[in-house]
């Protein structure tokens, strides 16, 4: 399958890896820094092959219209616009979280993919972690009893040379702060686990450390569910020195659980009133991970390019990217007016919050 990555930054290589170990071919490499293109070919000993190199994404697909997935990994305020060019260009893509920066642009990007038919899959790989398949089991078995309650904590990191690195990190045209960029993948999780059945949100959001950013670097908020289930999401990159967790827990009547390490990689906590020999071994499960990004895009990819062969859905697709978004603007509208917000909500923008603080 021919494949082509748009954006060379900071998760590229994760993008890359995961194509390589599927196997695609990659016919082209687009980035708006030639260099940030040459470095990343030569990290994985591409650059003598014939991979076509560009700057602009729209030439690229107007010269290798045999493309059939891209992947696209530029910054956050672009991914809706360069996903909309290559869906009208009959491509299968894989987004970068988040999926876009308002709802109107996720709306449309699933409305225009399934006019064209075309798989549409967002980055939200921790859900392929180990544990996080194992506590997926647990959930829809039943094995909580009645949940009670669950929280999720990313509690990294992000100090001035990492916003240096990229002018647009930490704006709200282009990325939007800790809870868009760095919460997002927990609280894609916490929706997904506990059904994606969100009523109401009431959250804070801070800048407390980062002065010379535009957007939050602290955000805290009470999910309620329309079962009855409350839940809680701290985020933040204000943590000294360096990352300390990302976690998901869930309480039940039957069952605790905490899933911990720096990409929600471990099982600290596995307890359940029907345990079983099998669970004597998820109570020691570590997958080691290199980097907070996790082990998860090889498999995302290998379901999306099976989603691609067998014209299914893809296990994330573009609808669990959106409601993602939708939580974390949520949180940022609760913050900025001072009260509970209801779900659905179908006007929003990160944009919206400019001057905020």
């Amino acid at each position: 399958m021919k494949y082509a990555l748009i954006g060379c930054g900071r998760v590229a290589a994760n993008h890359l890896k995961a194509a390589l170990n599927n196997n695609l071919e990659i016919v082209a490499v687009c980035d708006i820094n030639s260099d940030c293109i040459d470095s990343l070919l030569i990290k994985y000993d591409l650059d003598n092959l014939s991979i076509s190199k560009y700057t602009d994404y729209k030439q690229m697909l107007s010269e290798h219209p045999e493309i059939e997935l891209v992947a696209i990994a530029t910054n956050s305020g672009s991914h809706a616009d360069i996903a909309l060019d290559c869906i009208d260009c009959n491509k299968n893509i894989v987004i970068e979280k988040p999926i876009a920066l308002s709802i109107k642009e996720a709306d449309e990007i699933i409305r225009r993919s399934q006019e064209k038919n075309v798989v549409v899959s967002v980055s939200h790989q921790n859900r392929f972690n180990l544990a996080i398949q194992k506590l997926y089991k647990a959930v829809k078995a039943g094995r909580f009893g009645k949940i009670s309650h669950a929280a999720v904590t990313v509690r990294w990191n992000r100090n001035k040379s990492y916003y240096e690195q990229a002018d647009w990190r930490g704006t709200w045209a282009n990325d939007g702060g800790c809870l868009m960029n760095q919460c997002i993948h927990a609280i894609d999780l916490l929706i997904w686990l506990l059904s994606d059945n969100v009523e109401s949100v009431y959250g804070v959001i801070k800048r407390q450390l980062h002065d010379y950013i535009e957007c939050e670097d602290l955000g805290m908020a009470v999910l309620t569910f329309k079962n009855g289930i409350v839940a809680t999401i701290e985020g933040t990159t204000n943590v000294y020195p360096k990352n300390l967790e990302e976690s998901i827990c869930i309480f039940g009547e039957k069952g605790t659980v905490k899933i911990g390490g720096t990409s929600v990689n471990n099982i600290e906590i596995w307890n359940f009133a029907d345990e079983d020999e099998s669970d004597e071994h998820n109570k020691v499960l570590e997958e080691p991970s290199n980097n907070v990004y996790g082990n998860g895009h090889t498999s995302l990819y290998a379901d999306v390019i099976d989603s691609i062969k067998k014209h299914r859905k893809p296990y994330i697709d573009a609808s669990a990217g959106r409601n993602a978004v939708e939580i974390v603007l949520a949180i940022y509208k609760s913050s900025s007016l001072g009260h509970v917000v209801k779900l659905p909500i179908t006007k929003c923008v990160t944009t919206d919050f400019v001057g905020m603080f």
